[in-house]
């Protein structure tokens, strides 16, 4: 009779003779999650670190912490600013607490932790931070323009030059503007940042940004350089969101200070004024919905250097400020992350190429031309070839409403100078595309070397990874990756090409996939800022943010803008830091207030339900209701964690009130079918916890029976997404699930990747006649899945932020090879199996100051060290919990 066998090998547990490199020592200082950040306004930074210990059972039993102004001082040991002495903790972040800071100013701070033997270690190489503007009051910059014509095209240049005092010990710009902007200093572009700052609602929130020049000065005569861009602060294009008519929308402007310290300890502040110059520039038109049109021929040598002579320029205006809210840049900027060498290039005629760079991105591309003077380019992008085998964009163009022909959607237009071999590449706008036809009024000579794909996103880490034995399964994290990123711009957004909006529902229902694989959180505690100026007195958010205005009567019920509570409490339960949650919980208990008092009988049908279907359709109010109940519970959940007594109560009560409310009208509890038994309606009900317990398992059968009816085949829309396998998956049914998601006939993901995407897609249908954005992020929980379900790491919510890791892998049938890897607050969580016939071999390493448990179902009582067989036949299968410390553990399960 065939014996089933366990073997623990936790003897295994990798560990060699202490070496001096094991010893535990702090590592990754950081301050606001950022490596030595500039222009930290908060008056209590978070600062962070890790701990390097690979010893077994690794953790920190105490730390001390302190913060000085003087590098050797901190270097010793010593704080002048804050010294709080040993802390018993396991913590590995906390916040300042010394004296006030001081702006401008830049402040050195250093840890030593005492490990698990109560062994100090040596302090953490000090890392520093380093102060802006703290308040409005120290800006001495006035807010500059060049006309108050909101719709004249070119883009302007502003200049000033200066004589230096002394020699320069160093050098700071902070920069705050409305639109978009380049500086520029003695003829150099300062920093690698693409389309700062990022987009907020203008006329109450403004970034600026923070440089160090020290070393692009010179002692003697400088010149500083911007050139602004419209953004979306002055949107000259018209589509259906009426970004042209927004509240905010006027001619760019800036404010700008730059601090010279110079040797001898003084210090002296250029700033914008009215003796700023200014003329236009050869971008002569910008749109970061559409395209640039840029006139070479019309460029303006050394305009940013200290000799130009720009006596014929004009004097700058003074302008109102956009808002009175202007708070620092402190997170990852956009960048050019990458550079794509086209796939292929066609040559239709002597005047036309199509180039294919052999994946979709969001981003611009760089042209190398040359030609005769006068020559027009235009440079068209789109994700999709027509049968014709020309650029089709009519995917991505349905929601412009031009005016006219002079502004063509996602067409860069170039006029040559004539001076040899040109180079362009847009400067204020960005795309999405995979292919690109360069057409001219002349002839021209190109080749694949003639263009190049520029990579574009917010510059997040990437901190997870997926491997797997299954192509198909590899193929789709990738594309769930790239769209990801391509849709994550300061803010995410659905699509890089025909709308660019901020949609919250596609946002939080990706925001798992976004936090398992990069460390985004700087991304999402700007965008909930924004969310928090959107929001009015009466609790309503819109359904895109920023928005313009629109938004406010459609798409924005609870199964959308959930987000104001879903993400603060998914960064809670990813990062164990309750900041965001703080700052959101006022406004997520007037959200629900409003919920609640448009509502009756504790259902709501306000929203827009499972969106982009397969076939099936689940109620609105049912899947509506979900999230208002989702809402409700984060908020008491947030209630008890800040000691909120009274509302966690409350919204607990109205929680358990929408829970029944919506099993006594959906759930027939003979059946266990809730509805008429669509897989959304089915798993969401699971997933988000609403099913009584003594019935989810014949729920869970229910939804098995249902997906099998389907042919194990999705039938879900954008809701059915994040649940549809998790339900699966946690509720005995893992097997199926991986059947469902590795599936490649339509409709499911592989069902994309077999047709060459690169993506994800907006629409299971590729030939659908709407919504068929070919890089749309909507779908993209199945990359989170990956990590919950094969990789079993979850986030514990008792101890959050990885602090206790709960490990759950499904070992399912017909993938022979899965690995895992999650970079958290503590380190690097490795969850990995290899089958190999019938034995499993299942390694995990836990970090150090961490801890784990192990869920896993056995016909046998498992003890370290030792196996046990039990007879097939008569053995019952038993869930076992196994904890686990820090350190790499190695099982055999036969």
């Amino acid at each position: 009779m065939r014996k089933i066998f366990l073997l623990l090998l936790l003897c295994t547990t990798i560990c060699s003779a202490q070496q001096p490199a094991d010893l535990c020592r702090p590592v990754q200082l950081s301050c606001e999650y950022l490596i030595n950040p500039l222009g930290v306004d908060s008056p209590y930074p978070r600062l962070r670190w890790k701990i390097q210990d690979e010893r077994p059972g690794a953790i920190q039993q105490a730390y001390r912490i302190w913060v000085g102004t003087d590098s050797v001082s901190v270097a010793q040991g010593v704080g002048n600013r804050w010294n709080p002495g040993k802390m018993k903790s396991h913590d590995q972040w906390l916040r300042y607490q010394g004296t006030a800071l001081d702006p401008f100013t830049t402040y050195f701070w250093s840890v030593e932790v005492w490990d698990k033997d109560g062994v100090k270690s040596e302090p953490a190489t000090p890392a520093r931070f380093e102060t802006g503007m703290i308040t409005k009051s120290n800006w001495r910059g006035a807010w500059i323009t060049d006309t108050r014509d909101e719709d004249l095209k070119p883009a302007p240049y502003f200049r000033k030059s200066f004589t230096s005092k002394g020699h320069i010990k160093s050098a700071r710009v902070y920069v705050a503007v409305a639109g978009l902007y380049e500086l520029y200093l003695n003829g150099q572009r300062v920093g690698d940042h693409q389309l700062d700052p990022m987009y907020t609602r203008f006329d109450r929130r403004n970034l600026y940004v923070t440089y160090d020049v020290t070393s692009l000065l010179e002692d003697g005569k400088n010149a500083i350089g911007v050139l602004l861009g419209n953004g979306w602060y002055n949107h000259q294009s018209t589509a259906v969101w009426y970004f042209h008519q927004a509240p905010w929308r006027a001619r760019p402007k800036f404010c700008l200070d730059l601090r010279l310290t110079y040797e001898d300890g003084s210090e002296e502040v250029v700033y914008s004024d009215r003796d700023w110059k200014t003329t236009l520039s050869p971008v002569v038109f910008n749109s970061i919905y559409t395209a640039e049109h840029y006139d070479a021929r019309q460029e303006i040598s050394g305009w940013d250097q200290p000799d130009f002579d720009d006596t014929k320029w004009k004097n700058a205006e003074l302008t109102p400020a956009p808002s009175q809210h202007m708070v620092s840049q402190v997170m990852h900027p956009i960048r050019h992350t990458a550079e794509i060498t086209p796939k292929s290039v066609r040559k239709v005629n002597d005047r036309h190429y199509i180039f294919d760079l052999g994946r979709n991105i969001a981003g611009v591309t760089r042209l190398q031309v040359s030609g005769e003077a006068g020559a027009i380019v235009r440079v068209t992008h789109a994700e999709v070839l027509g049968k014709d085998g020309l650029l089709d964009l009519s995917n991505i163009d349905l929601h412009y409403r031009p005016t006219d022909d002079s502004d063509p959607f996602q067409t860069d237009i170039y006029t040559l100078s004539g001076n040899g071999e040109e180079v362009f590449m847009p400067r204020f706008n960005y795309k999405g595309f995979q292919y690109v036809a360069v057409e001219s009024d002349r002839p021209l000579q190109l080749d694949k070397n003639s263009l190049t794909g520029m990579v574009m996103h917010s510059d997040v880490p990437p901190v997870g990874n997926i491997t797997s034995s299954n192509p198909t399964l590899n193929k789709i994290w990738e594309a769930a990756n790239s769209s990801y990123l391509a849709n994550l711009f300061g803010y995410p957004t659905d699509c890089p090409q025909r709308e660019k909006n901020g949609w919250t529902g596609d946002a939080h229902i990706a925001s798992e996939t976004g936090l398992y694989n990069f460390d985004g959180i700087t991304i999402y505690e700007k965008w909930l800022a924004d969310h928090r100026d959107e929001q009015q007195a009466n609790g309503i958010l819109p359904a895109i943010i920023p928005t313009s205005g629109w938004g406010y009567q459609w798409a924005n019920g609870p199964d959308w803008t959930s987000t104001i509570a879903i993400i603060p409490w998914n960064i809670y339960l990813f990062y164990g830091d309750n900041s965001l949650l703080s700052a959101c919980y006022y406004n997520i208990r007037d959200y629900v207030d409003h919920i609640t008092d448009i509502s009756s009988g504790d259902l709501t049908d306000w929203g827009l339900g499972d969106w982009v279907p397969v076939k099936s359709k689940s109620p609105v109010e049912f899947t509506s209701s979900l999230y208002y109940y989702v809402d409700v519970s984060i908020l008491a959940e947030a209630a008890r964690l800040f000691g909120k007594t009274e509302d966690q109560k409350k919204y607990q009560a109205l929680a358990d009130q929408i829970a029944q409310a919506l099993n006594d009208k959906y759930l027939d509890r003979s059946t266990g079918i809730y509805g008429s038994g669509l897989q959304t309606e089915l798993s969401a009900a699971l997933h988000w916890g609403i099913v009584p317990a003594e019935l989810r398992e014949k729920v869970a059968a229910r939804l098995a029976e249902r997906v099998e009816a389907d042919k194990q085949h999705i039938d879900v829309g954008l809701l059915g997404t994040k649940t549809i396998l998790n339900a699966l998956s946690e509720n005995g049914y893992a097997d199926l699930a991986y059947r469902v998601a590795s599936r490649s006939a339509f409709p499911s993901w592989g069902w994309w990747i077999v047709n060459g995407a690169t993506t994800l897609s907006e629409n299971w249908d590729l030939e659908a006649g709407s919504d068929i954005s070919r890089n749309h992020i909507m779908f993209g929980e199945i990359s989170a899945w990956y990590y919950k379900a094969l990789g079993g790491i979850k986030p514990d919510p008792a101890m959050p932020g990885f602090k206790h890791i709960l490990l759950e892998p499904h070992f399912v049938v017909g993938l022979d090879q899965f690995e895992a890897s999650h970079d958290g607050p503590y380190g690097t969580i490795l969850s990995s199996w290899q089958r190999n016939g019938e034995v499993i071999t299942y390694r995990v390493t836990i970090p150090p100051n961490s801890q784990a448990s192990w869920r896993v179902k056995a016909r046998e009582v498992i003890k370290e060290g030792q196996s046990f067989a039990e007879d097939a036949a008569d053995a019952t299968a038993t869930e076992l919990i196994i904890p686990l410390e820090a350190g790499t553990h190695v099982f055999s399960i036969r």
